[in-house]
């Protein structure tokens, strides 16, 4: 199962974490405004440590590979 899914029927479309209603842009502005995983993970209970990492670990696999 995706860590992330887009569905028209929620947020317009837009990426939330897979079984919420949570954006993934959420997390990123946490981490740009300096708060931390266990911040947004206590604001938003429905998302797991789990997919927050996992979404991480992808991202940053992107990252890379868009770099090579």
């Amino acid at each position: 199962m995706s860590v992330v899914v887009r569905n028209p029927e929620i947020l317009g479309g837009e990426p939330v974490f897979a079984g919420t209603r949570v954006p993934v842009k959420t997390l990123t502005d946490y981490l740009e405004g300096s708060e931390t995983i266990d911040a947004f993970l206590d604001d938003f209970p429905s998302v797991t440590r789990e997919q927050v990492i996992e979404f991480l670990e992808i991202a940053r696999e992107h990252v890379v590979a868009a770099a090579e």
